[in-house]
C-alpha cells in the first residue's frame, strides 16, 4: 500500500529546514518520551529561533496534510461521500468500518510531532511577547491542525500537552473548543495591533505558503474559523456557539467573502499536491457515488472541475463514482470509474484547500438561520454561497439558482447490483423560505457539502453534525456491530500507541469523556448529539 507522507522537504539544506529539524527532535510523541528542550543538541537556541522564525512556517503549515493517504484520504474522504478508493487495500479496513490502527495512528500523531511541538518551541523562544504577530498566525495553524485531530477522535491531550516525560491528561472536547476560542481571541488582537501599527507591511513574508505574509487575509481567516467551530458546538451548548459566532460576524475585517481570500496550502520544496499523488501517481483515489449523484441529479457546472469521467466502458463518459464499504476484488474492477480532475484543478503542484469563502456565506446562511445577529439575509448569503463557488472554480452557473426539479440521483453500479441505492434527498437547489427550518438547513449544507469539494474533514464533521447531505451507508460493515450502517461512522479510534502509554492511564480516562464510554467508530464526540436540528434539549453528559 502506497502511503504518502507530506512532511515538508528542501531540495537542499536550509535554515527553514534546520529550524524545524530542531523543532522537530524536542518531541517524540504527544503522550510520551518528551525530551527537555535544554538537552537536545540540535535544539536551536531562542535567539537563532526567533531570528529565522519566519521561514519555518512553511513546514508547520504543510504538516496539517501530513501522512494525507491514511489520516484523511481512507477516512474523512470516504465518510463525507467525496471519494472512495478502487484499491482493496485488505479485506477488512476503514472503509468497510473494520478500522485500521496502522492507518489511524498518523491522523493523531502528526499534528502533535509536526505542528504543536514546533508551536511550543516558538512559543518558548520568546515568540508570544517580541513576535506577537507571528505568534498569533502560529496559532492560527494549531487550531486549524488540532481541530481536524479532536473532531477525528474525541478528546486530547491539548492544554497541557509537551508539560510530562510520561502521560499528558486528555481534555474533554468542551475544554478544547475553549482553549480554541481563546487561542483564536489572541491571534486577532495580536495581528489587529500589528496590522494598524504596520498598514501594509509583514514580518512574515514568504516563509508564509498560505497567505505569503497577508496578515489582513489572516485575520479574516480566524474570524471565518471562529465561525466555523462555533456552528460545530451549535447543537450541544447552543449558548457558546452563538456568542463565538456573533464574535466572528462582528469583527470589523470581516470573513472570507471572496475566492481571493481562499485559504490553501501552496506546494513548495518539492512537494506535490497530495490528491494528485494518490489519485493519478498512485492511482488510490476516485470520486464517491455520493458526489457523482448530486453532480448528475443538479446538473451542476462544477462537474467537470471537480472530475474526469470515467472511462470504464459500462459507465464511460459518466460522473458515477464508487459507492463507499462495497466488495473490490480487484484494482483494475473500479480505477476506470469516474476521477477527481488532476488534469486541471487538482495538479501536481496545485495548493491544497483548508478553507473558502463560499463555505463561509454557508455558515453566515446557517447562522442567519439560527437568529445569530450580524449573520444578514439567509437566502443572500445562500445565494451567494453557491455563486462564490462557481466563481471559484471558473465556472459558469446559468439557471442553477431558480432550478426547483432537479434532485439528486439514483446510484446504479453495472458490475454489482448490489452497490445500487435510489436517490435518498428530495431537496432542490431553489431557495425557498416558507420551507421549514429543517429543510432550508438540508438545502444550506447540501450546497455547503458541494461548495466543499474536495475537503472531506469538514463535511464529514457536517454530516456527522447535521445529518446532512444525505449519503449512501457503506455496503458492508466490518464493524462487528460496533457502528451502526444507518447512523454511519462517527469517529475514528484512539491509535493503540496511545494504550501502550502509561498503561494506557490517559486514555482510558478520556474514553470516559465520550458520549457512549466506548471506544469504537460508533461512539459520538461531544458536539455530535443525536437529534432534531432545532429546538434540541439534548446536552451532553459526562459518563
Amino acid at each position: 500500500m502506497n502511503t504518502h507522507t507530506s512532511i515538508y522537504k528542501m531540495k537542499r539544506p536550509g535554515k527553514a529546514l534546520v529550524l524545524l529539524s530542531g523543532l522537530l527532535l524536542t518531541f517524540a510523541s504527544c503522550t510520551k518520551d518528551f525530551e527537555k528542550y535544554n538537552t537536545n543538541p540540535y535544539a536551536l537556541s531562542d535567539e537563532q529561533t526567533l531570528s529565522i522564525l519566519p521561514s519555518a512556517f512553511g513546514p508547520i503549515e504543510q504538516a496539517i496534510y501530513s501522512n494525507y493517504q491514511t489520516a484523511q484520504n481512507l477516512s474523512a474522504d470516504a465518510y463525507s461521500g467525496y471519494m472512495m478508493s478502487p484499491t482493496p487495500f485488505a479485506a477488512d479496513y476503514n472503509l468497510n468500518y473494520a478500522m485500521s490502527d496502522n492507518w489511524n495512528v498518523n491522523g493523531f500523531k502528526d499534528p502533535f510531532t509536526l505542528v504543536m511541538a514546533p508551536v511550543k518551541k516558538i512559543a518558548e523562544a520568546g515568540a508570544r511577547e517580541k513576535l506577537p504577530e507571528l505568534w498569533g498566525v502560529a496559532l492560527l495553524i494549531q487550531v486549524e491542525a488540532m481541530d481536524r485531530v479532536t473532531d477525528r477522535f474525541g478528546p486530547i491531550p491539548y492544554t497541557l500537552a509537551g508539560t510530562s516525560l510520561k502521560s499528558v491528561a486528555y481534555d474533554d472536547q468542551k475544554t478544547v473548543y475553549e482553549a480554541f476560542f481563546k487561542q483564536i481571541d489572541t491571534a486577532v488582537a495580536n495581528l489587529t495591533a500589528y496590522v494598524a501599527a504596520n498598514p501594509g507591511k509583514s514580518s512574515l513574508g514568504d516563509g508564509d505558503v498560505i497567505y505569503g505574509g497577508d496578515f489582513t487575509k489572516w485575520i479574516k481567516f480566524a474570524n471565518s474559523l471562529r465561525l466555523r467551530l462555533a456552528m460545530r458546538v451549535s447543537k450541544v451548548d447552543p449558548q457558546m456557539a452563538k456568542e463565538q459566532g456573533e464574535k466572528a460576524l462582528a469583527q470589523s475585517a470581516g470573513l472570507l467573502s471572496t475566492p481571493a481570500d481562499d485559504a490553501a496550502i501552496h506546494q513548495s520544496g518539492g512537494r506535490n499536491n497530495d490528491l494528485w499523488q494518490i489519485t493519478e501517481s498512485w492511482g488510490d483515489n476516485r470520486l464517491g457515488a455520493a458526489m457523482g449523484t448530486y453532480l448528475t441529479g443538479y446538473k451542476d457546472p462544477r462537474a467537470a472541475a471537480y472530475a474526469l469521467p470515467a472511462t470504464d466502458p459500462k459507465v464511460a463518459g459518466t460522473y458515477t463514482g464508487i459507492r463507499v464499504g462495497i466488495a473490490i476484488s480487484g484494482k483494475a474492477v473500479y480505477e476506470d470509474y469516474a476521477s477527481l480532475n488532476t488534469k486541471v484543478n487538482f495538479t501536481q503542484t496545485a495548493p491544497q484547500l483548508i478553507m473558502t469563502a463560499a463555505e463561509c456565506w454557508f455558515l453566515k446562511a446557517e447562522a442567519a438561520l439560527r437568529g445569530w445577529a450580524g449573520a444578514g439575509d439567509i437566502k443572500e448569503d445562500y445565494e451567494t454561497g453557491v455563486k462564490t463557488s462557481m466563481d471559484q472554480w471558473g465556472v459558469t452557473i446559468g439557471s442553477y439558482l431558480s432550478d426547483n426539479k432537479s434532485t439528486q440521483a439514483a446510484y446504479t453500479d453495472p458490475k454489482n447490483a448490489e452497490n445500487n441505492s435510489p436517490a435518498l434527498s428530495t431537496i432542490t437547489i431553489k431557495w425557498d423560505d416558507a420551507a421549514s427550518k429543517e429543510v432550508q438547513l438540508e438545502r444550506i449544507i447540501t450546497q455547503k457539502w458541494l461548495a466543499m469539494f474536495p475537503e472531506g474533514q469538514e463535511a464529514w464533521a457536517d454530516y456527522r453534525r447535521t445529518g446532512y447531505p444525505k449519503l449512501f451507508p457503506v455496503v458492508h460493515n466490518n464493524s462487528g456491530g460496533k457502528i451502526s450502517t444507518e447512523e454511519q461512522i462517527r469517529r475514528i479510534p484512539y491509535p493503540s500507541i496511545e494504550y501502550a502509554t502509561d498503561d494506557g492511564t490517559a486514555v482510558k480516562d478520556a474514553v470516559q469523556n465520550l458520549l457512549g464510554g466506548e471506544d469504537n467508530g460508533g461512539t459520538r464526540l461531544w458536539w455530535d448529539v443525536k437529534g432534531p436540528n432545532f429546538n434540541n434539549t439534548l446536552r451532553y453528559i459526562k459518563r
